[in-house]
């Protein structure tokens, strides 16, 4: 992403003006937003229409989103809303890519009501007391999440020491023939790192930019996971895993543990209970490991937005679809998804999911509103509820400034070796501690 990031921008501020004017009343560049396959997309976008009397194209590429909306936007073409994460938003606003939509808030009676958007998911994102964008949905975090249901029949309770983990993870493989642990590269095994009050991306100490990943009490935990992939506790795939070849292996009794966000808890055992209901699996959000200190440090992710670019057509129908969006038929849209198709309405005004909305576990683009007075008319999947109050317990967001890709790639290229036990964690950290410093990535 950093490459399509950095050339993009050079140039965006002056492709933008020169975009050509659009066909439709609204028009939306989406990542999650609408529907699960192509059909249902269309579907998904003609009820939308229904409701805002609106000629609407929403445009939901299928993979590399990022690459799409950068380029997109470098060529001068034209949106009203685009959707994106607060990482990437310094970077858009010192372009002049987007739009201050601060007064545009304010005049929003639903907006800028506080139980609608409440005033903690503005402050994820906030860049000098001004509104840049509008969140999606409530942001969750990662955690560590296990098959609750083998620590049942080991008669364990929930991990909590690294100890606890390994024991854990060795019964596992004795009694499964199971790894312990999948994770995609260091995706995210903050809550181990947690053990030794270690935090992810970049921290200021004393007007200095740190990593704490490649310091002294990060080597600790990466002799740890070094220990686990010499016992064979440890999926060793781990270094090029993406998140769909972990979910895989821990639906198919083929992981004890994974790292993943808190609403993939209530996911996993929707599929489960739905594709093989006599499984008896069970997945289970768990706390990281408490540092000396006796804090739990995990990652909250960052805030999902829909900002409006600086050459929108169209910014009073963009305006319309938000408010749209964090209204009661906008959650029934974001969760629920489409009528007759996700959802059917009873007689007596219940709703009853399809099957295809069972299947999609009530997740089109906001499975978890801003809200905090709407009442969705199903309870939450199995978990959620439980890892998401471990979450907003602990969870606090990353400092990943523009330089932080050429950082991870120097913190993997040494980490890896270490938590595959070929070096060892103090090797690790100096070698990338010294390559940091030399390349200018931090100061000390």
């Amino acid at each position: 992403m950093k490459s399509v990031f950095s050339v993009s921008l050079a140039t965006l501020a002056t492709a933008l003006m020169a975009g050509t004017t659009l066909a439709a009343d609204l028009r939306i560049l989406t990542a999650v937003t609408g529907g699960k396959d192509a059909a249902e997309h269309e579907q998904f976008v003609e009820e939308l229409e229904q409701h805002l009397g609106l000629d609407i194209e929403m445009i939901k590429p299928a993979s590399d989103y990022n690459n799409v909306l950068f380029t997109s936007l470098a060529s001068g073409e034209r949106y009203d809303l685009i959707y994106g994460d607060s990482g990437m938003l310094a970077g858009l606003v010192e372009q002049g890519a987007i739009q201050d939509m601060t007064d545009m808030v304010a005049a929003s009676a639903v907006l800028s009501d506080v139980t609608v958007i409440p005033e903690a998911e503005w402050a994820l994102f906030d860049i000098d007391g001004r509104k840049w964008g509008v969140p999606n949905k409530f942001e969750g975090g990662t955690l560590p999440t296990v098959r609750q249901d083998w620590l049942e029949e080991f008669g364990m309770e929930a991990p909590v020491t690294l100890d606890d983990w390994t024991e854990f993870f060795r019964r596992a493989k004795e009694e499964k023939g199971a790894y312990g642990l999948s994770t995609s590269k260091l995706y995210d095994i903050q809550g181990f790192m947690s053990a030794n009050g270690v935090k992810a991306g970049y921290v200021m100490v004393d007007g200095k930019r740190t990593i704490p990943y490649a310091t002294d009490a990060a080597a600790e935990i990466y002799d740890w996971f070094g220990m686990l992939a010499k016992e064979g506790l440890l999926d060793p795939n781990f270094t090029t895993n993406g998140s769909g070849e972990f979910r895989n292996l821990f639906m198919t009794d083929r992981v004890a543990a994974v790292t993943y966000w808190d609403a993939w808890v209530g996911l996993f055992n929707n599929i489960m209970a739905t594709d093989n209901p006599e499984s008896g699996f069970e997945a289970k959000g768990v706390a990281g490991v408490p540092g000396p200190d006796g804090e739990i440090i995990l990652r909250r992710g960052n805030a999902s937005l829909w900002m409006m670019p600086a050459n929108a057509e169209h910014p009073e129908n963009a305006m319309k679809f938000l408010e749209f969006w964090h209204s009661e038929p906008g959650y029934i849209m974001g969760t629920l998804g489409i009528k007759d198709v996700d959802y059917t309405m009873t007689a007596d005004g219940e709703y009853e999911l399809t099957e295809q909305g069972q299947a999609h576990g009530m997740d089109h683009g906001a499975p978890r509103v801003a809200s905090t007075t709407w009442e969705p008319p199903f309870p939450p999947l199995p978990g959620v509820e439980e890892a998401q109050a471990i979450i907003m317990e602990h969870a606090t967001t990353e400092f990943l400034p523009a330089e932080w890709p050429e950082a991870q790639a120097i913190i993997e290229k040494h980490s890896f070796p270490a938590m595959l036990g070929e070096t060892t964690g103090a090797e690790a950290v100096a070698a990338m501690h010294n390559e940091l410093l030399a390349a200018g990535l931090i100061d000390e």
